[in-house]
């Protein structure tokens, strides 16, 4: 009996490790209790979409809506490729948040999020290349995007991993809507082509030449093409989004 009481601090210290160890690589305690798909693990996939957009409610990332949303494809690769930093990245730093120091936690997050910013680099070069050198230079800037960084900080070293991947998932897609939804209207208008393809018809030399809205006199709106615009286009979203939710509107 005696010994069997002596074994049980070790069997429990053993137990905990065990739950320490599977915490660090997956979920928490509390998390292993709450259902996959629960309501607030879809909080953390919805609410970015709209109450809490990154870029029209947390106004980050507002730089890459200026310069890649002037067509429609290069805004797509865009958003997939920051979805795969983002979830990959909360992923990886989430499951090493006991073991970082904290003064160097930032240096680590740069570390992780360079490394993956390389890895989609070379796979866009590799299997899209057009795209790729579309995107020039922005695909390195997603190291420094404030909300890859912001939810690193805020979010993945303080959650598990399973959450921190759903939060890098759901920023990523509230911000890659708002990217196709300015470069969808930027596209449309400013060359009236979508993926390329002219949609609102030809535009000839002459009217009798033209096919589609251009045969009624229809132009092109040179000004969707400027940066300036996908800020206006940008505000015009903040606007109707916070008419329709007046919980949005600062006091």
């Amino acid at each position: 009996m005696a010994q069997e009481k002596n074994n049980k601090p070790e069997h429990s210290a053993e137990v905990d490790q065990e739950k320490k160890d599977a915490m660090i690589l997956f979920l928490s305690d509390s998390e292993e209790k709450e259902h996959f798909l629960s309501k607030a693990n879809r909080k953390l996939l919805t609410d970015p979409l709209d109450d809490d957009n990154p870029i029209t409610v947390q106004v980050l990332g507002i730089c890459s809506a200026l310069a890649i949303t002037v067509q429609l494809e290069p805004a797509i690769v865009m958003a997939i490729a920051v979805m795969a930093v983002m979830a990959f990245s909360n992923m990886i730093i989430s499951a090493l948040r006991n073991m970082i120091p904290n003064r160097i936690r930032i240096i680590v997050q740069l570390v992780v999020v360079a490394s993956l910013v390389a890895l989609v680099d070379q796979v866009l070069r590799a299997y899209a290349y057009d795209v790729s050198k579309q995107l020039s230079v922005f695909i390195g800037l997603i190291i420094t995007n404030c909300i890859v960084m912001g939810r690193l900080e805020a979010f993945a070293l303080g959650n598990g991993v399973y959450k921190s991947f759903l939060d890098g998932i759901g920023n990523a897609a509230g911000y890659g809507l708002i990217l196709i939804i300015v470069a969808f209207f930027r596209e449309l208008l400013g060359a009236g082509k979508l993926f390329g393809y002219e949609v609102l018809g030809h535009k000839g030399a002459t009217l009798a030449e033209s096919t589609g809205l251009y045969a009624f006199g229809y132009e092109n709106n040179g000004l969707m093409l400027l940066s300036p615009m996908a800020l206006i286009v940008v505000g015009i979203i903040i606007w109707v989004q916070r008419a329709r939710n007046r919980k949005l509107i600062e006091a």
